[in-house]
């Protein structure tokens, strides 16, 4: 995990510097970037293993940014921004990011959500896991994506991971706190608008009616079921 490539985007020169200094202490690999627009550039040349990208940039903004990342690639995107508010949070979630870090943040909080977002399940061990038919959803590890009576849509690594959680555990209560904890990490549990914004992705990605759930329920004020006795 030391090994792997992090870029850091922030138009902000001393804190880039800082972020620079402290993670290349702990062994990781980082470059940096002052704009969204050099940011696509440097992703286009270079392959990393998780972005840290802020929100409040002038030019293309983080949120811009984050978009045209997650239309071309499947790198881990932490957004960095001083907004505290749930709805901008949200904002960020449904941008693409995997997760936030707020401004000021703690070295050892960033330093454990970095290493949360980058222990993800391999794709490749996920991929193992057999293909899923069920009432017009089939669902597909090893290709990561979802067909629902013939529509296919992609899934990202966050929603695959997440999806996969909740087929492994059929028709089982799932708490917030260990849906949070089995997919982004040990640090999280109360992070209850990740689960809200990922859960709503994967609703219209499997669901044939997406705002009336058939698979993916609410369990109020627990968590959420995956339903495959309909």
């Amino acid at each position: 995990m030391n090994s792997s490539r992090i870029l850091v985007v922030d138009d902000e020169p001393q804190l880039r510097r800082v972020l620079r200094s402290t993670l290349s202490a702990f062994g990781f690999i980082v470059a940096d970037a002052d704009t969204g627009e050099a940011t696509l550039d440097r992703i286009r040349e270079e392959k990393f293993d998780l972005i840290l990208l802020d929100v409040n940039m002038a030019g293309l903004s983080g949120l811009e940014t984050c978009r045209a990342i997650r239309a071309r690639s499947d790198v881990s995107i932490l957004m960095l921004t001083v907004r505290n508010r749930a709805e901008d949070k949200i904002e960020a979630l449904d941008a693409g990011a995997d997760g936030y870090v707020t401004k000021p943040f703690d070295v050892n909080e960033l330093l454990a959500r970095i290493r949360a977002a980058l222990r993800r399940a391999p794709a490749s061990a996920i991929a193992e896991t057999r293909q899923i038919q069920l009432d017009g959803l089939e669902i597909s590890f090893r290709d990561r994506q979802v067909k629902v009576n013939g529509r296919v849509t992609r899934l990202t690594p966050t929603e695959l991971e997440l999806l996969h959680y909740f087929v492994m555990h059929p028709n089982s209560v799932l708490p917030h706190d260990r849906i949070l904890q089995a997919v982004w990490g040990p640090d999280y549990g109360d992070e209850v608008e990740y689960l809200r914004v990922f859960v709503n992705q994967l609703r219209k990605k499997i669901e044939p009616d997406p705002a009336h759930p058939r698979f993916l329920l609410t369990e109020p004020w627990l968590g959420y079921r995956f339903d495959t006795k309909g």
